[in-house]
């Protein structure tokens, strides 16, 4: 065994067998760069590297992870997101000072030499076997940058990142290689280029133009002297000579690059003497990324954008594919948010709310006709700070895309859908029953769409208060949103019908579940979100055809490329006659229903209230021919908490009721968001009431005459008051639910 030196250091047998092991290592290395194709063949058949001689495209023009901008639909900010802070700039937008100053202290013979130092190598191996260890390196700038290339295609992954940067003679020998064949194809200036754009220059700022943003606030075609050399010594150690954290030690690394520069007759003395006096004058820009950032109170929509790349298919057929693209970056995404919207769901949000309440309020907007999503509301905001009461829970949505976990049961909201779906089947808007304030109703009444019952036993059902019984027809029922008149419409129209209309409007339930063939459902047992609402409702507005909800309407790379976006996918759920029907029911629960406070009075407009059981969920639903609002307020953290003795938004309620607050929340939204000059009527179309019951006798109408009031043949009275239209075939049955619809 050899000795150690009485001093501690190596003998000189020590040191000539490291100094030969560092000369053989070089050797190899040299005579791999003289000897490619030898070089190559020898080392593939190890299986040290692979593809040695064929360059890879992306180090010719890496795809360098950039900053994404989210806009609105008139072309206004919204957001940036980003993994990596970056906007490439051509060399020509790159001040000459920092072009010369980076070559200067990272590689003065970059001009001179090949993509391979070998005075540098030779110097670098001298140096190392005197001191035993690795004291200097020799890598070009082209070896630098053909190195991050491979840092920055590792991405986040600490595994990939080991094998970029592992000290190892293979990848050593394959970045040289590389290095050669990157000179021969790109030359001096575009590498400089590429260089300046994927280094990282601290303070979360890759690339020299986010990093002059970064210290300076300043683009990196203005860089001054001095602004440059301390941008140039960055490089070495970001975190060490960081200007913000350490001025003297950034000082000092920026004088060394400015004799540096001076050394290699880049400028004069002089001016680098007049440049190290000048102090450093920072004027930090803030990392503005995600949608924390979001402006007017639309981070969850940034944020609803964002989960749509992530998961729909039209980017990438997996979950990497999406996810590579997303922390790429580097695009320009025009969304279908309308600033005006925006404004005015955030202002509704929080005008009868408060975000420290105990209950939330959500406010989302639809176009009708193009399923474009135009604002998305809470009252309490986005973020990450739960003692400032902020939330990234998006109430309008649900889990998939950043959401609730199953959304919310929509009360009385659901009962429209039953009338369109019993107007599909052939029934009358004048069908009338006649019923006290509780019924029971038997289970195998309700048929399943496989034709069997849904279940067994009785649904015991009420209304909202004892007064109301008596005889209604569909517009009034709808009015008053009575509970016993759609609990016997839906079993008339059938529960199959109904689910199916359900389905076609866009009502979905969260977690790829399947709606339950339940009578409930009549009474909106079942959850959805207020999204889902909005969409629904937007159908009755586009005089039933329905529209998928979409947020982007068009996405360009940095290159200039269009990348396809969902469109939105529209299908006939209703006739056009069902659809006018159904609007002209629900203009009457604004005029002089349960929906009065919310009703617009200078413009046609319709919608529906709905509480849940227990009042845990309260909701306005409404629309005008060019826009559909939901407006959902219950409690989002934890179990859900009845409204009943409530202080919401500094006001005492004694019972939240869908007209009372959801109603007036939704009023402030339509209204901002609506422009005065633009005001579509609905189509015209006269509705059949049911007679009263005293007024039987006397209805001289004929049958069938939809044009006046009273005109449809009322039918045939049964036991109970049930009245059934001559028309009427066949009946369904089903099972018993949980949920009470309100108003």
């Amino acid at each position: 065994m050899a000795k150690k030196r009485s001093g501690g250091g190596l003998t000189g047998t020590q040191q000539a067998a490291k100094f030969l092991g560092v000369s053989v290592l070089s050797g190899a290395v040299l005579a791999g760069i003289a000897l490619p194709a030898a070089g190559a063949l020898g080392l593939a058949a190890k299986g040290t590297v692979e593809g040695f001689d064929e360059i890879p495209s992306n180090l010719k023009t890496p795809p360098l992870s950039q900053r994404t901008t989210i806009l609105d639909s008139e072309g206004g900010h919204i957001a940036t997101v980003y993994s990596r802070d970056r906007k490439v700039v051509p060399i020509d937008k790159i001040s000459p000072y920092m072009q010369k100053a980076i070559v200067a202290i990272e590689d003065s013979r970059f001009y001179e030499h090949g993509a391979i130092d070998l005075k540098g190598v030779l110097r670098a191996i001298n140096r190392n076997a005197q001191s035993g260890g690795v004291a200097q390196g020799a890598s070009t700038l082209t070896q630098q940058y053909v190195k991050n290339v491979f840092v920055e295609e590792a991405g986040d992954d600490p595994e990939k990142v080991a094998q970029a940067t592992q000290q190892t003679m293979g990848r050593k020998v394959r970045e040289l290689k590389f290095a050669i064949q990157v000179e021969e194809e790109l030359g001096k200036k575009k590498i400089l280029e590429n260089y300046l754009n994927i280094t990282f220059f601290g303070q979360q700022a890759y690339g020299i133009e986010a990093a002059s943003q970064r210290y300076f606030s300043k683009h990196a075609a203005d860089l001054t002297l001095a602004e440059s050399a301390m941008m140039a010594g960055l490089v070495q150690s970001p975190s060490r000579y960081d200007p913000v954290n350490d001025l003297q030690e950034a000082t000092k690394r920026r004088n060394v690059v400015l004799q540096r520069m001076a050394d290699v007759k880049d400028i004069s003395q002089a001016e680098a003497d007049k440049a190290m006096a000048t102090p450093i004058k920072l004027k930090v820009k803030s990392p503005k990324n995600g949608c924390i950032t979001a402006v007017d109170g639309s981070g969850f929509f940034c944020d609803y954008v964002r989960k749509t790349i992530l998961s729909d298919p039209v980017f990438g057929k997996t979950a990497e594919e999406r996810q590579k693209l997303w922390n790429l970056g580097g695009l320009t995404i025009k969304t279908t948010l309308s600033p005006r919207a925006q404004e005015a769901a955030n202002e509704a949000a929080i005008a009868k709310i408060d975000k420290d309440d105990p209950v939330a309020a959500a406010v989302v907007q639809v176009q009708p006709g193009t399923g474009k999503i135009l604002s998305m509301g809470q009252s309490r905001p986005y973020g990450l700070d739960q003692k400032l009461h902020q939330t990234t829970l998006n109430l309008s949505v649900g889990k998939k895309m950043g959401g609730t976990t199953y959304g919310f049961q929509v009360g009385s909201t659901f009962k429209p859908i039953t009338a369109a779906a019993a107007l599909e089947k052939g029934l009358s808007p004048a069908q009338s029953f006649t019923t006290p304030w509780k019924i029971s109703m038997p289970m195998n009444s309700y048929r399943t769409c496989a034709g069997g019952p849904s279940g067994g036993g009785n649904w015991d059902l009420q209304n909202e208060m004892k007064e109301e019984a008596g005889t209604w027809d569909m517009t009034s029922a709808l009015g008053k949103s009575i509970n016993t008149y759609f609990a016997q419409l839906e079993q008339m129209t059938g529960l199959c019908e109904t689910v199916s209309m359900a389905k076609k409007m866009g009502y979905e339930r969260e977690l790829g579940k399947d709606l339950k063939e339940l009578p409930s459902i009549t009474l909106g047992g079942q959850e959805a979100t207020p999204l889902d609402m909005a969409s629904v409702y937007a159908t009755f507005a586009n005089r039933g055809t329905y529209c998928t909800p979409i947020a982007i309407e068009s996405i360009t790379t940095a290159a200039g490329q269009k990348l396809k976006v969902p469109q939105t996918q529209c299908s006939k759920a209703m006739s056009d006659r069902t659809a006018d029907m159904v609007n002209q029911m629900l203009k009457g629960v604004v005029e002089d229903g349960t929906g009065t406070r919310a009703g617009l009075s200078d413009r046609d407009n319709a919608g529906k209230t709905g509480t849940t059981n227990d009042r845990k969920d309260a909701w306005f639903v409404g629309y005008t021919p060019n826009l559909s609002t939901a407006v959902w307020v219950g409690d989002d953290v934890g179990e859900k908490k009845s409204m009943y003795d409530i202080t919401i938004g500094g006001q005492y309620y004694d019972k939240v009721c869908g007209g009372c607050l959801p109603g007036p929340i939704w009023r402030i939204a339509m209204t901002g968001a609506l422009n005065a000059g633009e005001t579509p009527g609905f189509v015209p179309i006269n509705v059949p009431r049911g007679a009263k019951p005293e007024d039987k006798d006397k209805d001289k109408q004929k049958p069938g005459d939809d044009n006046k009031p009273g005109g449809s043949d009322p039918g045939t009275t049964l036991p109970g008051g049930i009245t059934l239209p001559p028309d009427l075939i066949g009946g369904t049955t089903g099972k018993p639910g949980h949920g009470r619809g309100g108003n």
